[in-house]
């Protein structure tokens, strides 16, 4: 009899315990969670790790936000979708977002996650490449026209002639030597080529931000109507993201094993080891030792003029768009 008014008694604790749990992380009545999208540059990897994590783990929703994550590709433009609506925020390049700008497109960056260019050039030490000047005269991979204002900038900034070879998504080319010189991602094709049974020792790099030529890549976009009409929305969206890279990076084992769940969805082939370098390296781009002075989702306006005169100086662009019309800064305030 004493048994059975225990288990009563712990059942009724248990009953009213999860109803406080509920009551606790339900949204109060007037703070519904708003609905928001979002649409990375590519597809599910690890270079965007910290907004899957952020979704898996609840971080958005604890910021106000019921977030759809929009798989992103070949056939689905981050861009595109998010002029014409489809997507509240995107990825893009911080060139990109500068081209649009100037191209009369009312977007606005509201955080510049990567600090660091992944970007780089890869050449065969066999091949006699050990400085720049070793590359004038020979035939270079360069993918189209965003990606070569580095190199462009690069070439001259040496006095280098080359001679450029249209590069796909692939480095089969320069391992078969067909090119002299690469394009690489530092997170993505340089460790393809290392798979490939290329020692480390066996390569010369050149990372563009060693040579005065960093342009941080993948940031946060909004239309400058959302960000009119929502700011708050807007600037939780921003603190979630970071909280998420944040939580990947304390927590690498949890962010690859989302990251691999959502690749196996999408049917892309990967490997765990491939996308572990890719989350190290984006740790080093977001939060690098060196030269990280603006802090996750800041802006230099040294690194914004920079960009911007190279996209100028190849035809990209005519006028630079103010710095302070494109980025707006968020702070932990603006949430409220």
């Amino acid at each position: 009899m004493v048994n059975v008014k225990m288990r009563e008694k712990c059942k009724l604790l248990i009953a009213v315990t999860l109803f406080m749990i509920i009551v606790c992380v339900a949204p109060a009545e007037g703070d519904a969670l708003k609905k928001a999208s979002f649409i990375p540059q590519w597809v599910p990897q690890a270079q965007f790790a910290g907004y899957y994590i952020g979704l898996e783990k609840g971080i958005y929703r604890k910021h106000g936000i019921d977030l759809t994550i929009i798989t992103g590709g070949p056939d689905y433009s981050p861009s595109e979708l998010l002029t014409d609506g489809r997507a509240d925020f995107a990825s893009l390049w911080l060139s990109t977002g500068i081209q649009m700008r100037a191209g009369g497109e009312k977007i606005l960056n509201i955080a510049q996650i990567m600090q660091r260019s992944a970007l780089m050039l890869v050449a065969k030490k066999a091949s006699g490449i050990e400085r720049p000047r070793d590359i004038n005269g020979r035939k270079v991979g360069l993918w189209g026209p965003v990606f070569q204002i580095q190199p462009r900038a690069f070439f001259k900034k040496y006095g280098l002639t080359v001679q450029v070879v249209p590069q796909s998504f692939s480095v089969n080319l320069f391992l078969r030597d067909g090119v002299d010189v690469a394009s690489a991602m530092w997170y993505n094709e340089y460790h393809t080529i290392l798979n490939c049974g290329i020692e480390p020792g066996e390569l010369t790099t050149f990372f563009f931000h060693e040579h005065d030529l960093n342009f941080p890549e993948d940031g946060i976009y909004v239309l400058e109507e959302t960000y009119r009409r929502d700011p708050a929305l807007c600037a939780a969206f921003v603190l979630a993201s970071i909280e998420g890279w944040r939580y990947a990076f304390d927590h690498p084992g949890e962010a690859l094993a989302v990251t691999m769940r959502n690749l196996q969805k999408e049917h892309i082939p990967t490997t765990l080891v491939h996308q572990k370098w890719m989350l190290e390296r984006m740790k080093d781009l977001i939060l690098p030792e060196k030269g990280g002075d603006a802090g996750m989702g800041g802006l230099l306006p040294a690194d914004y003029s920079r960009v911007a005169r190279g996209l100028r100086s190849i035809g990209l662009i005519e006028s630079v768009p103010r710095f302070t019309s494109f980025y707006k800064v968020i702070r932990d305030s603006d949430e409220k």
